[in-house]
């Protein structure tokens, strides 16, 4: 009796840890989608705007819509972000209002914000994912300026 008991706790521990996904995981899975509407943008040209634009120390922007997509994809991707558990990203925004859900995760090295990630499902579908050097003072500073 003892042993089934474990097998199935044992079981249970498994299936959790397959459920969970990270936000590479995410990214890689969704980037592939046809249907979707994306957009990277890398270092070599983020540097070339920073001879134009103040580039906040961002060094490379990737951006995929999915509201054009099918219906199961866009239940799919709802689904794949309760799922996300990873350990370097921390929760920096949850918002859920008129059947949208956004959420906002960071990644923080040495006082630096090293990536922002911003996945949106609901009435707007979308994964972002900022990388680079950014202080935490320049999006203070943006978000004071468009709100």
């Amino acid at each position: 009796m003892k042993k089934y008991i474990i097998f199935l706790v044992l079981l249970a521990i498994t299936q959790v840890g397959f459920a969970q996904r990270s936000v590479n995981d995410l990214f890689k899975e969704f980037s592939k989608v046809k249907e979707s509407d994306g957009v990277k943008i890398g270092k070599l040209t983020m540097s070339l705007a920073g001879l134009f634009t103040d580039t906040m120390g961002v060094d490379s922007v990737e951006a995929y819509s999915f509201d054009n997509c099918a219906e199961e994809l866009k239940e799919k991707l709802q689904k794949a972000t309760k799922d996300i558990k990873d350990k370097a990203y921390e929760t920096m925004l949850t918002s859920n209002e008129e059947g949208s859900r956004v959420k906002v995760l960071v990644r923080i090295e040495k006082e630096m914000i090293r990536e922002l990630v911003i996945i949106s499902t609901g009435e707007s579908n979308a994964l972002v994912r900022i990388k680079g050097m950014i202080k935490p003072s320049d999006i203070e500073r943006v978000t004071k300026q468009h709100s």
